[in-house]
């Protein structure tokens, strides 16, 4: 009798108070609508831009790491903010309720900074951006900066992208109510961290919030094919939206973790700049490391599907393209 292939196992689940910094590891956690409880409460203000910085463009931000005093209650959430103590590179640690750590930041990343909590729902005072940030946004050094892009390298492919994701990232430096980029959580499995490069990635590079164990599995990157598809975890149904698509974060150092520039080179040769997958949470519940991941591959589209799919995407990619001749062209 053939024996059944062993079934994805949650290796690690990472919760990050702070955006952009070091996080730390936990045995279990709580999901919801929102991700992770109380990924993100957290995130580093650019005072003279206005927004909300990322490692992107502070890439000393990684430099530090962050962790709660205390647990968080069930009612840690936007404009209920729980208090973190961030490592600096130095060693030092400071709270979030000294004012020092603002002053601190500040020297760190060579411009002015306060480190900033999650404002309650409704208010998007925290996450709106200048016309003329946003538009800065697609200046064709700047993409190519963000994404690693030498010269003459085609842009990524955006059009996995749904409209209305489009035109979140085009009004706020993150979707209103949350610190995440895009998504509530993010999966990678072991397998990616394994084939991207030939050897064993460090999975803080890609700042998963799960990471599933695969061993039974010959397709290189298989948390790929589950995208429409639905995974069952622990007490908690989930469901992959889309592809994460790979800008130059994992390339930079961080401690322990030294500069490696292959990874984008890797990235745009063999998995056309994405690696792991975004997630929305269907029903809450909890998730524990060892939990196993059940995976229900999405029905095959029916035609209508397929050409509603199809004229999105055409439409995305003519959006991308307008970009590209017009706000994007070199001048």
């Amino acid at each position: 009798m053939a024996t059944q292939p062993a079934l994805p196992k949650v290796a690690e689940l990472w919760r990050f108070p702070v955006k952009s910094m070091g996080g730390c590891r936990v045995d279990r956690v709580a999901v919801d609508a929102r991700g992770v409880h109380a990924d993100r409460l957290w995130a580093v203000r650019d005072v003279d831009k206005g927004v909300t910085a990322s490692a992107r463009r502070i890439p000393a931000l990684l430099g530090c790491t962050a962790r709660y005093l205390a647990e968080p209650d069930e009612q840690a959430g936007p404009g209920r903010v729980p208090p973190v103590a961030v490592t600096f590179p130095d060693g030092r640690e400071l709270t979030s309720d000294d004012p020092v750590i603002h002053t601190a930041l500040s020297e760190l990343v060579g411009r002015q900074v306060r480190l900033t909590a999650l404002p309650p729902v409704g208010d998007t005072s925290a996450h709106r951006m200048k016309v003329s940030d946003s538009l800065d946004n697609y200046r064709p050094e700047q993409v190519r900066k963000d994404f690693g892009l030498a010269d003459g390298e085609p842009l990524p492919d955006t059009s996995v992208f749904a409209t209305k994701d489009i035109i979140t990232l085009a009004r706020y430096s993150t979707p209103p109510g949350t610190f995440v980029d895009l998504a509530p959580l993010h999966l990678m499995s072991t397998a990616s961290l394994r084939n991207l490069t030939g050897g064993t990635l460090d999975v803080r590079r890609f700042r998963p919030n799960v990471l599933v164990d695969i061993v039974d599995d010959e397709r290189l990157f298989p948390e790929s094919n589950w995208v429409a598809g639905q995974l069952s975890i622990g007490s908690a149904m989930l469901r992959v939206t889309i592809p994460t698509i790979r800008c130059v974060v994992p390339t930079r150092p961080q401690p322990g973790i030294e500069l490696d520039k292959t990874i984008t080179r890797a990235l745009a040769e063999r998995t056309d700049r994405f690696l792991g997958v975004y997630i929305d949470v269907l029903t809450p519940g909890v998730l524990s490391v060892g939990d196993e991941v059940h995976v229900r591959s999405a029905d095959p589209p029916t035609a209508l599907q397929r050409a509603a799919t199809n004229a999105t995407r055409s439409a995305t990619r003519a959006a991308q393209w307008l970009l590209e001749q017009t706000v994007m062209r070199v001048r």
